[in-house]
């Protein structure tokens, strides 16, 4: 028995108690009468002691030749510690040891395992197995296995069956690009793996399933960010005979266990908005509403004057800035500077101060009186004391500028706290969108998106116009589940392929198994997924996903603890018909 107790569980209650202990040297203390080591496993710390007087010798001498992180097993007698530290859950004792044992000896790490390590995040994660012996990387990691769990322990309480799907499958040509797997069996041909389990979950639904889940690997070869990985993990879940309220209100559920179990926090029902509104308010399909700010068209209001900035503009919006009318022209400039950048594109930006007394003050007063910029305050919903910030410029681009510009000035005012946390649905998407490079449309979900029904007729006369039966659940501005209810007939399946420019041949050689399906029966149904990694990391209060998978790959996609992607043996390539130029 390697050990009768761990490192985090030994308290006064176990005083004169014999125990075997084993784990990592996080340090060691030497006065040279006696040695003071402290023993780390996943559980905690524990503080041995080595007492010239009570320890017998040999066992003092191997104590010395201690370094940080040797595996090291002892066993010895819980005593009360003389200097007890109330941070450590095992503060009050400490273990006098009487045998020691080497398990393994180790190099100086290089980085400290400690809290705040002096490691930068590179070289952490060329020794990503040993930055996760540091406790906010473990914590990360059991932090993740909880929500995993509470999310099994839900949706098997409500009925869902876990079916794993295959991970080799065919490339398709929608969404994002797949990873492809040549296969030597059959030479010339590829797998992929898949992006998401789109199609086996509706065969599952045709199979007779009825509510399926699985927490699963998805693949995508996209460029790379701080919340995306080529590899993710989501929570992929199906039901049959369902409508979008169905699924709503299941899902709205699960966040809302979610939130208890693992915050405490009790959350009301979550709000419902329209992609329409979500755009035209927020400027973007997944707003943080932890915080107002929301966008005042002033079109009406500002190009009534001499200013050709706004006359000559599609759209004139802006946001107030609560309590910020106090900003001096400095601040204001390192504002308009940051919508400058090329990441936000803005040419430039007006702002109107709200004077305590009711007054206004502008970079643009010499075209503007106090009853204009009274009313910008009116639509802009800004209080005395605030301060309007206005973009303006082509409709689009405006609403994606002036929407950043409303992230930046909430993070500068810490309006976006970690442990607030405000749910809502976003709802009636377009189904399509049009691609003016490829002079196609697109589907904005899947291919697989049934039509609103009562737009149904809108297909064949203005296809642009027609909703989707989809929605999106957002959290603290950023999407971290979507789904829609699944087109289950043959004959709308194959139109929605028509609309994106199949031909029946490219159709039937794709999709065909899908389509054949639907004939044999297929129940109406839908379903959601989660994005179990950015749930995760905004749950714990972070930003970055990273920080809660276990061996994550870097910006550019690489492995550099074991060095992946590599070139593979020129043998390889030739059993699998593959050469290189």
């Amino acid at each position: 028995m390697y050990r009768s107790h761990n490192c985090g569980e030994l308290n006064a209650s176990h005083i004169n108690a014999e125990v075997t202990l084993a784990g990592w040297v996080q340090k060691s203390r030497d006065k040279g009468f006696m040695i003071w080591v402290d023993l780390r496993d996943r559980y905690g710390i524990t503080q041995l002691i080595f007492d010239e007087q009570r320890t017998d010798k040999a066992v003092i001498e191997k104590a010395k030749s201690l370094g940080r992180e040797f595996v090291i097993q002892i066993k010895g007698t819980v005593i009360e510690r003389v200097s007890k530290n109330p941070n450590m859950a095992t503060g009050d004792i400490e273990i006098l040891v009487s045998e020691l044992t080497i398990l393994n000896e180790a190099q100086l790490p290089p980085f400290t395992i400690e809290d705040e390590t002096d490691g930068g995040e590179d070289i952490r994660m060329k020794y990503r197995y040993l930055d996760i012996r540091r406790n906010p990387v473990k914590n990360n990691l059991l932090f993740r296995h909880k929500v995993s769990m509470e999310v099994r322990k839900y949706l098997s309480d409500q009925g869902f069956c876990d079916v794993e799907t295959p991970y080799l499958i065919k490339s398709t040509p929608e969404g994002a690009r797949d990873f492809v797997v040549p296969s030597r069996m059959n030479e010339g041909q590829f797998y992929a793996l898949p992006q998401s389990p789109q199609t086996f979950k509706q065969l599952l639904m045709v199979g007779g399933m009825d509510k399926y889940f699985q927490i699963v690997k998805c693949f995508r070869d996209e460029d790379l960010r701080a919340d995306r990985q080529p590899e993710f993990t989501q929570i992929d879940c199906e039901m049959a005979f369902v409508e979008q309220e169905d699924i709503l209100d299941m899902f709205e559920g699960l966040t809302r266990h979610l939130l208890k179990e693992i915050k405490g926090i009790e959350v009301d029902k979550f709000p419902r908005i329209t992609y329409d509104y979500a755009m035209k308010t927020y400027g973007n399909d997944k707003p943080d509403i932890r915080f107002e700010m929301k966008f005042g068209e002033l079109n009406a209001v500002a190009q009534h004057k001499d200013f050709p900035v706004f006359n000559s503009a599609e759209l004139v919006v802006g946001i107030a800035a609560p309590g910020c009318a106090n900003y001096t022209r400095k601040e204001i400039d390192a504002l308009i500077d940051w919508v400058k950048r090329p990441q936000v594109g803005a040419s430039g930006m007006v702002y109107v101060k709200c004077e305590e007394d009711g007054t206004f003050k502008s970079s643009v007063d010499k075209f503007y009186d106090q009853e204009d910029l009274k009313k910008w305050a009116e639509i802009t919903n800004a209080k005395p004391g605030d301060l309007i910030l206005i973009l303006s410029g082509n409709a689009n681009k405006v609403r994606t500028q002036l929407s950043a510009l409303r992230m930046e000035v909430a993070t500068r005012l810490g309006l976006r706290k970690s442990d607030e946390f405000a749910p809502l649905w976003v709802v009636d998407f377009p189904l399509l969108e049009w691609d003016e490079e490829s002079g196609r449309y697109h589907a904005m979900h899947h291919p697989f998106t049934s039509p609103k029904p009562e737009d149904m007729a809108l297909i064949e006369t203005e296809p642009g116009k027609v909703r989707a039966n989809a929605y999106d659940m957002v959290l603290n501005g950023n999407e971290i589940g979507g789904g829609s209810i699944r087109i289950h007939d043959r004959e709308l399946q194959s139109r929605m392929f028509d609309l994106l420019g199949f031909s029946k041949e490219e159709a039937l050689a794709q999709f065909g198994f899908l389509m054949n399906a639907f004939e044999f029966g297929a129940p109406p149904h839908g379903g959601l997924a989660f994005g179990l990694d950015r749930l995760v990391s905004i749950l714990g209060g972070q930003e970055t996903i990273r920080d809660f998978i276990a061996f994550p790959k870097n910006n550019s996609g690489r492995d550099v603890m074991i060095d992946a992607p590599s070139t593979i043996d020129e043998a390889q390539l030739q059993e699998l018909h593959i050469k290189l130029r």
